[in-house]
């Protein structure tokens, strides 16, 4: 176990802005991914990897939300089996551990893992920030990412709820907790 940087990951899904419409679930589209350095605080890598859904489609909603929009994932998205192995080859994520803010995206993954019959691509060594961020700040009810950030002094870069732009945010606050 490589215990000298952890993977950062937050995902985006498609999302709508009531329930789904008929036969349509939520998938990712998009794996944002920032590695973080522990010793140095300092993030090494940071992208977003675009994945194709196969069951739904991007709503308007989503778009505006995320600012992705189908074409770019008809463009430059991959299958999602690629895209996890693609996190497991550039990112070594079984042998690093991994964080995200919240469960969400930790259940998220497992679950489309189990209904695409794709190995997790992740370590079994998760860190979920959000819990960590609440109890070092004896929060006394969880708070988003955008409302640590400002209990932190940290400013929000990027776009929120973009997966690359959220990765880097979140690993600014772990790395904050980290000190």
């Amino acid at each position: 176990m490589d215990l000298t940087r952890v993977v950062v990951v937050d995902i985006e899904a498609t999302c709508w802005e009531g329930k789904p419409p008929q036969g349509q679930k939520n998938e990712i589209i998009e794996f944002g991914i920032a590695l973080l350095n522990v010793k140095t605080g300092e993030v090494e890598a940071n992208e977003g990897i675009l994945v194709k859904p196969i069951t739904s489609e991007i709503s308007p909603f989503c778009t505006s939300l995320t600012t992705i929009t189908p074409e770019m994932v008809a463009t430059d998205g991959l299958p999602f089996a690629e895209a996890c192995a693609y996190l497991q080859q550039q990112y070594q994520t079984k042998n690093r551990i991994w964080a995200s803010y919240g469960a969400y995206d930790y259940n998220q993954i497992q679950k489309q893992c189990l209904q695409q019959q794709v190995l997790f691509p992740l370590g079994v060594q998760h860190l979920n920030v959000k819990a960590f961020f609440n109890l070092k700040h004896k929060m006394s009810y969880p708070v988003g990412m955008s409302q640590a950030l400002e209990k932190l002094g940290l400013p929000l870069t990027g776009t929120h709820h973009r997966g690359v732009d959220d990765s880097r945010n979140i690993a600014a606050i772990l790395a904050h907790l980290l000190r």
